[in-house]
């Protein structure tokens, strides 16, 4: 045992519970006009919250181990494995080429192959890209920073995995009421785009565990996937039909990865000791 006990439960009440508030009132505003924009501070505010969660956790708790490994998922560019990250990006750039050339088979348009000229949607008049690079970076230090350790450290990764995929779906929950967002164009689309948004944000999940372990839970690897899944999600032209289809896929992408890497996704030797440095790791990294 490394001398420190993560607390996911208290970590995950109050990242939802701070997230939440922020979202809730952000939505309620936006649903008066909200002219003067406190509803996208708030709706920021509340993306930010798992990070500050994440580094009030580490920073106040006594654990040097903890505080150290905070910093070398911050800083220890060494930790990346550049052939891993190439072929992350590159296998969800075929998850949406498959899910597309599929969509033709349903009677969508080749278009689709395209680039959009915007984003999809804007905040306050604001281009997305911003918001963005905002969640790759924000929500990558909060979930990389604590939240998927925290769990980690008392199942498998698969299990994790799961676990985690869940709890980041529900998070997104209150964004489908806030107007100007991607989830609230979901929900004006109807319940199936809603739902299939939520479900796709588990499969994800193992991809992004994937990255994360590959790349020695490396904070800065987890950061690229997640910049260039967003990109893609955005300046592809997609349809929403489409999108329904590349769940499948990126499920489908899930389970190849879990099979290829059984050894990882089910070895138990990092459970309560996920902040020992094992040297050994890097072959199995």
């Amino acid at each position: 045992m490394n001398g420190y006990k993560y607390k996911p439960i208290r970590f995950y009440i109050i990242c939802f519970a701070v997230t939440w508030l922020f979202w809730i009132s952000a939505a309620i505003l936006s649903s008066f006009g909200d002219e003067n924009g406190i509803s996208m501070i708030l709706m920021l505010f509340g993306l930010f919250t798992p990070a500050v969660t994440a580094i009030v956790t580490v920073t106040t708790s006594k654990s040097k181990a903890l505080k150290n490994d905070l910093k070398r998922k911050l800083v220890g560019f060494y930790r990346i494995n550049p052939l891993n990250i190439l072929i992350a990006v590159l296998s969800f750039a075929l998850i949406v080429v498959c899910s597309i050339l599929l969509s033709l088979l349903f009677g969508q348009s080749a278009d689709q192959f395209a680039f959009t000229e915007d984003f999809s949607f804007s905040i306050g008049g604001t281009s997305a890209l911003l918001t963005i690079l905002l969640a790759s970076v924000i929500e990558e230090l909060g979930w990389r920073g604590y939240g998927e350790d925290s769990v980690a450290s008392y199942f498998t990764w698969f299990t994790e995995s799961i676990i985690f995929g869940c709890i980041w779906a529900l998070w997104h929950l209150p964004l489908f009421w806030i107007e100007g967002t991607y989830h609230y164009g979901l929900r004006e689309l109807g319940i199936v785009y809603m739902l299939n948004f939520l479900i796709s944000v588990v499969p994800m999940g193992f991809l992004t565990t994937w990255v994360y372990v590959r790349n020695n839970r490396s904070m800065l690897a987890c950061i690229i996937f997640h910049l260039f899944v967003n990109t893609m999600q955005e300046k592809i032209a997609m349809t929403p039909q489409t999108k329904c289809i590349e769940t499948i896929v990126v499920t489908i992408a899930a389970v190849i990865v879990v099979m290829l890497n059984k050894e990882m996704f089910f070895e138990r030797k990092h459970i309560g000791n996920i902040l020992c440095e094992k040297k050994g790791n890097e072959e199995l990294i």
